[in-house]
């Protein structure tokens, strides 16, 4: 599948309906620097919390965050929990959530305590009691009316209730009535209440467990795909192997179809399967095959484990995927906000320091080496944040810049002091200094630390401010003024 045209990475027509566990996903960040005197367990400094959809949640996130519309439906409690996935969810481009009451359970919870890079402890807030039939009869109704205006249906099974066999047989019937496909993420032991399915994608353990055979080799994986299409009734499968990549079975005479896996670095697999399911409906509802689907959901899932927690997939990424670049190369460095806030949260849980500078950068010269080289020389990654051009002409005059925004952050991107670029719209870096908290600020100038642009923001959450004396004779106004005279 080499071939597949990187430019055919569009979602933006795609309507998808997902049903299922909601969950609400906490991670909890800090640093552990003793062991507690009560017992021999760490002592964790909690210093921020995230909260997320989690779950089927997830996989609507996923959806949104490709380009397409999703619309969520699954059971909350009538509780705290459920009124912050409200307000998350109301927040959420491209994602349109109905979340049923069932006032007998309360929210799903999921906390994760992540202290000096490692994961302490998990702490999860459920009842395991089957959801109350007037809620199951609720979902299934605003199901079957939210299918009408989409193109497929997924069905996110955590086991917590909410795919219950009467929610299962009311809308894989109502989907194949209307001629819309079906993917399921499965869980349990017995795969045909999912029959009529169009696709399942259970990973390794998942398909040993409903196939009862072993999954060690191709040919073993192969054996109990074929085993599940055979007992479950449903149409495809997509086993997720981990480490070895993907194995898609599909109805027919076509052959098996083996991917190999994509992630260059694996930091965190939570939530891997709703991306690998998310990128598969995503693709069917825009037209894509389902061979060009997997091989899709492949090179999603390759860089979706390389973030923290459960974490998305935007197009961008996927058609850098597609071409698979070196990641130190020059495009990739050049990121977007949501990429930058990423790619510094992974920094941030190796422990690394992050630097941060920012200017116009119009001409490279010395100076602005000089700068790079000695905030470089000071942290473990180094961010430069460069104005778009709109802002240039506001500060320096209609006839600036002399390189476009583009062209800037393709030279700065060049240089191996660089980890990664951002452009900016605004006429200070303030709001990207608040996104993403760098350790140090750096500024070139001949001023005090108190008049460098931001100092107060990152010196009140902590962080460190330098300035950096400019070399004498260098500037890009000087440069300009040569090269006109």
């Amino acid at each position: 599948m080499s071939e597949f045209p990187a430019s055919l990475v569009d979602f933006t027509a795609a309507r998808v309906l997902v049903v299922g566990d909601v969950i609400l996903d906490r991670f909890v960040y800090g640093s552990v620097q003793r062991i507690s005197p009560e017992a021999p367990i760490p002592v964790m400094q909690a210093e921020r919390e995230i909260a997320m959809p989690g779950g089927a949640g997830n996989v609507a996130r996923n959806i949104a965050a490709l380009g397409g519309q999703a619309t969520l439906l699954g059971l909350v409690g009538d509780d705290t929990g459920a009124d912050l996935l409200n307000e998350i969810m109301a927040v959420e481009p491209g994602i349109s959530a109905q979340l049923v009451v069932d006032e007998t359970r309360p929210t799903i919870e999921k906390s994760r305590f992540i202290g000096s890079r490692q994961q302490l402890l998990r702490v999860d807030r459920e009842v395991t009691r089957e959801p109350a039939a007037a809620a199951l009869d609720a979902l299934a109704a605003a199901a079957g009316v939210a299918l009408q205006d989409c193109d497929v249906l997924v069905l996110s099974d955590y086991a917590k209730g909410a795919i219950a066999p009467p929610v299962v047989t009311a809308l894989v019937a109502a989907a194949r009535a209307a001629g819309k496909p079906v993917l399921v993420d499965p869980k349990g032991r017995d795969f045909s209440r999912y029959r009529g399915a169009t696709l399942a994608t259970p990973n390794l353990a998942e398909a040993m467990l409903a196939s009862g055979l072993p999954c060690g080799s191709d040919l073993e994986v192969i054996a109990a795909g074929r085993q599940l299409l055979a007992d479950s009734g449903i149409a495809n499968v997509l086993i997720t192997r981990g480490a070895a990549g993907m194995t898609l079975l599909q109805a027919g005479d076509h052959p098996p179809l083996h991917l190999p896996a994509e992630a260059r670095e694996v930091f965190d697999v939570s939530g891997a399967g709703d991306t690998v399911v998310a990128v598969m409906a995503a693709a069917l509802a825009a037209g894509r095959s389902l061979a060009q689907a997997a091989y899709l959901a492949n090179v999603a899932a390759g860089i979706v484990v390389g973030k923290i927690g459960t974490a998305v997939v935007h197009p961008d990424e996927l058609r850098e995927g597609l071409h698979r670049p070196d990641p130190h190369s020059t495009e990739a460095k050049i990121a977007s906000r949501g990429q930058a806030r990423e790619r510094v949260g992974l920094w941030r849980a190796k422990g690394e320091r992050i630097g941060f500078t920012n200017g116009v950068f119009d001409l490279l010269h010395p100076g602005h080496l000089a700068l790079l080289g000695e905030v470089r020389a000071q942290c473990d990654r180094l961010i430069v944040a460069i104005n778009a051009d709109a802002s240039v002409k506001r500060l320096k005059g209609p006839q600036r810049p002399v390189q476009d925004e583009r062209h800037r952050a393709l030279v700065l991107a060049a240089l191996g002091m660089v980890d990664m670029v951002v452009v900016f719209d605004e006429d200070t870096p303030i709001p990207l200094l608040e996104l993403l908290k760098p350790d140090l600020l750096v500024k070139g100038g001949d001023y005090g630390i108190d008049q460098v642009v931001g100092a107060d923001v990152v010196r009140g959450y902590g962080g460190e401010v330098r300035v950096s004396k400019l070399v004498e004779g260098q500037s890009t106004t000087a440069t300009i003024s040569r090269l006109r005279d």
